[in-house]
C-alpha cells in the first residue's frame, strides 16, 4: 500500500500507543488533517486491514453526544506503521567510547 504524508501523520498517532482507540475528531485535532482526509485514509487503512473499527459502547443521551466510531491498530496495521515510519525516526546518536 502506497502511504501518503498525511497517512503517515495518522499512523505516527496510532503507534504512539497501539492499544489505544483514537477516533476521527481525535485524530484531526493531533494531524491538523481536515475531515475530508482523514475519513477516507481511515477508510483505507481499515479496507487493507491495517484498522479495524467498532461503535463506542455509550448511552447517547447519557453522555450528551452520539456514539463515536473507535478505530484500532491490527497487528499487521502495527508492523505496517512502524515500518512505514522508521525511516523518519530520528537517528539513534553513536556514543564513543573516551580513551583513558
Amino acid at each position: 500500500m502506497r502511504l501518503s504524508v498525511q497517512t503517515l501523520r495518522i499512523l505516527q498517532l496510532f503507534a504512539q500507543d497501539p492499544s489505544e482507540p483514537r477516533y476521527g475528531l481525535e485524530v484531526m485535532d493531533y494531524t491538523g488533517l481536515q475531515s475530508g482526509t482523514v475519513y477516507p485514509a481511515l477508510h483505507r487503512l481499515e479496507a487493507n486491514g491495517w484498522l479495524v473499527s467498532r461503535e463506542e459502547e455509550v448511552d447517547a443521551s447519557a453522555a450528551g453526544r452520539p456514539a463515536r466510531r473507535l478505530y484500532h491498530l491490527t497487528p499487521d496495521g502495527l508492523a505496517g506503521a512502524r515500518a512505514a515510519l522508521e525511516p523518519f525516526q530520528a537517528p539513534q546518536p553513536v556514543l564513543k567510547a573516551r580513551l583513558a
